[in-house]
């Protein structure tokens, strides 16, 4: 059995169990798998599925698989995410 490996998260700021593969090909899978816990990956993926409901994307389209990693690059290593005007978080809906 292989040790698990540890990462420093850059969005969680701890060291943490790393994914088991990059997440997507290229440069920016590769740093993703360098960068980011499974936990913080996670986080990403429950973002990505709010940003998929509000705007409907359809995820057969290209246009979305650009959207995809636009929204990993944002959420991991830019200035944070911009959340869509109408969204009213769950907990918040009547």
């Amino acid at each position: 059995m292989s040790e698990q490996r540890i990462v420093h998260c850059v969005k969680l700021e701890q060291d943490l169990p790393g994914l088991d593969k990059p997440p997507v090909t290229g440069e920016l899978g590769q740093k993703i798998y360098d960068n980011v816990s499974k936990q913080g990956f996670k986080m990403f993926l429950d973002h990505f599925k709010m940003i998929v409901n509000e705007y409907r994307l359809d995820l057969t389209s290209p246009a979305t698989d650009k959207i995809f990693e636009d929204q990993m690059n944002e959420f991991f290593f830019g200035g944070g995410i911009k959340l869509p005007d109408e969204y009213v978080p769950p907990d918040e809906k009547k």
